[in-house]
């Protein structure tokens, strides 16, 4: 496949500049089903776009037609949003964020699209350099995955269930259909054949030593243990548990967590359902050689904890939170603390397992008596 089939998508990603403000100059009447033809509209115009520029040099994976073209095209379309909802830029989404979405337009929304437009637009052009060149695009592929299951479940159950539920509009329709697109796209990024290697000598060195003779393994699995208390700790917050230290957690330092937006809510409990297992596992793996799943799964949590801390700290100290559900001034310093540190840990565990994977490899003669 030639650089240019990538180069080409990179420059339809920025025509939703010019398509956004002309649709919002054209769009004057006040419903949500104008935005919705003219979204499809978009999606049709993005289509025929791709197939035009390349047709004479189509990549052989349809994953790069499917998801990564439109999808790098959506994401400066949610920059846009970001922006224009920070008084940055004005008259690119103005309909959009008046009439056609109130959910956009809370603090969790708001971050959203930030994380959309900068960090999953920056893995789009990764995967799609890596189809290019004919690289594997498993790990940029499996980190999406993480960050965008994460996205999709808050943000639609936060829809469904918090004060907002009651006005989905058409465009939930066009939403959902993103999301069948991109659980597709999962599948696929999972199908990919993993190009992990190590030698033989490596692998019966590192699987001989225990965990205290890897100090490094020996601080993560510490680490996991108050992060396991940490997830479960705030999950019993937002269920209403009526404990001391935790109606003073709540008041002192994430009295985001009872946002009536759900958001907050939905954020601690997929969370907990997901993190607290994953630790659990996790620790077995870092304490039992030959766990070959470790590279692959801390991949997908590290891009979920990732894209949830981001909007979870954005969101807290946000002034579209209403004021007595923010973080008081004289807990800022705490409430970073512990979630910074929650949410880079997890990227350090996942670098080290994806770059030195001995430990977590078996000798193929081993596979072979399987």
């Amino acid at each position: 496949m030639s650089a240019s089939a990538g180069t080409g998508v990179f420059v339809l990603s920025l025509m939703s500049i010019p398509i956004c403000y002309l649709f919002n100059s054209l769009i004057y009447s006040n419903s949500a089903e104008a935005f919705l033809f003219a979204g499809c509209s978009t999606v049709i115009i993005l289509a025929i776009s791709v197939s035009c520029m390349l047709k004479k040099k189509a990549p052989a994976d349809p994953l790069f037609y499917a998801v990564y073209a439109v999808f790098a095209f959506l994401s400066v379309v949610n920059l846009i949003i970001g922006l224009e909802q920070d008084n940055i830029i004005d008259g690119f989404v103005t309909f959009y964020l008046r009439e056609a979405n109130p959910h956009i337009n809370t603090a969790h929304g708001h971050m959203i699209s930030y994380w959309d437009g900068c960090v999953h637009y920056l893995m789009y052009l990764l995967m799609i350099a890596a189809i290019t060149w004919g690289d594997s695009y498993r790990a940029i592929g499996l980190y999406w995955v993480g960050s965008f299951l994460m996205r999709a479940i808050v943000y639609i159950l936060g829809n469904a269930v918090g004060k907002y539920g009651t006005q989905v509009t058409p465009l939930f329709l066009l939403h959902m259909l993103y999301i069948a697109v991109s659980v597709w796209a999962c599948f696929r990024v999972f199908s990919q054949p993993s190009t992990r290697d190590a030698q033989l000598t490596d692998i019966q060195r590192d699987g001989r030593k225990g965990i205290l003779q890897r100090p490094q393994d020996l601080l993560f699995v510490i680490y996991l243990i108050p992060a396991f208390a940490f997830c479960v700790f705030r999950g019993l917050v937002v269920l209403d548990y009526s404990g001391k230290w935790y109606q003073g957690y709540t008041q002192h330092y994430e009295p985001y967590l009872k946002d009536p937006s759900a958001y907050p809510k939905v954020q601690m409990l997929v969370s907990m359902l997901y993190s607290g297992p994953y630790y659990i596992i996790t620790l077995y793996g870092l304490m039992v050689p030959g766990c070959e799943w470790m590279p692959d799964l801390t991949l997908v949590h590290s891009g979920a904890l990732a894209q949830a801390q981001f909007t979870h700290i954005g969101a807290s100290l946000h002034t579209r939170t209403p004021f007595s559900y923010r973080v008081p001034a004289d807990g800022q310093s705490v409430f970073l603390l512990f979630n910074i540190l929650y949410a880079l840990v997890p990227q350090a565990l996942c670098y080290r397992c994806c770059t030195k994977p001995a430990f977590f490899l078996r000798p193929t003669a081993d596979k072979k008596t399987e």
